[in-house]
């Protein structure tokens, strides 16, 4: 059976990004660069990658410098040009003519608010949705994330998640899905159980950022309530069409920073900046000369 394909996918990038200040005071937190790229495009890339074409922004106030990133820099690249530099590296950042799409959340009522302000845009088709804070990265030549999504939803239709095994301990500081049955990597979803103590989650696997997701989840999320925080939340929207629509969780083949937090922001810097074939070494170098001072 065919399913319509996924398209278009939504970017929640309308926080504040309070844990990072005095950083974000005048910067969007997605547009700070792990290495040399800002998480937005580590996000956009890994869309790409998966056959998406319609990139669609929820931004909020001063959120301006991610549309622009992804805009044509006439000065600069005319500059660059002149010096015979090469425009190659700004390729990821160019987008065809109306392929990036900008909404605003104008007040700040959680994740689930936000994805139900593109519904406009979103229409009657399948979306991804993408948190660029939660940076996921597929092994080495393996597929991103949402590529691995995507293929599984091409088997499978519904609706799916991306999880990730952590260990047991540590299941009470994230959302955890109650399993069914399982093929690989693929798991059905019977429930969605958010921040459940240790003794009492269903399994270990935690949602980590991608999803894609029915068109109805709109209908569910313009009838529904504040939940946790006083927020409209997206997890809950998606707990009322498990049973009504195929829902399942690909456990996610590669690594997962969180650059929501401090912490995580610098494993990732360190992580990907290992990996470079241009400074690797000196990196690793670097890292080993300041453990041992």
């Amino acid at each position: 059976m065919a399913h319509k394909p996924i398209r278009k996918a939504v970017f929640p990038v309308a926080g504040l990004g309070t844990r990072f200040l005095p950083a974000t005071k005048a910067i969007p937190k997605e547009m700070l660069a792990i290495v040399d790229r800002p998480l937005i495009q580590y996000a956009v890339d890994e869309a790409r990658e998966a056959g998406i074409e319609q990139m669609i922004f929820v931004t909020g106030r001063g959120k301006t410098a991610i549309v622009e990133h992804f805009d044509v820099a006439f000065e600069l690249e005319q500059t660059m040009e002149e010096r015979g530099k090469d425009l190659g590296i700004l390729d990821s950042t160019r987008a065809t003519p109306g392929d990036i799409i900008t909404v605003r959340q104008q007040v700040p009522l959680g994740l689930g608010h936000a994805i139900w302000c593109a519904r406009a845009i979103v229409g009657d088709d399948p979306f991804a949705i993408f948190l660029p804070d939660e940076l996921m990265i597929g092994k080495a030549n393996g597929a991103g994330c949402m590529k691995q999504m995507v293929d599984a939803y091409e088997q499978v239709g519904g609706n799916l998640i991306s999880v990730l095994e952590v260990p047991q301990k540590s299941v009470s500081s994230y959302g955890v899905i109650d399993p069914g049955k399982e093929d690989g990597a693929l798991t059905e979803v019977r429930g969605l159980v958010e921040k459940p103590p240790v003794a009492e989650a269903p399994s270990n696997k935690i949602i980590s950022g991608r999803y894609i997701l029915q068109p109805e989840v709109m209908r569910v999320l313009e009838t529904q309530g504040k939940g946790a925080g006083g927020e409209i939340q997206l997890t809950d929207a998606m707990a009322k069409m498990i049973g009504n629509q195929p829902f399942h969780a690909v456990t996610f083949d590669g690594s997962r920073y969180d650059c929501g937090s401090k912490t995580g922001f610098v494993e990732a810097t360190l992580a990907l900046a290992l990996e470079r074939p241009d400074m690797g070494d000196e990196v690793r170098a670097m890292a080993k000369r300041l453990l041992s001072a």
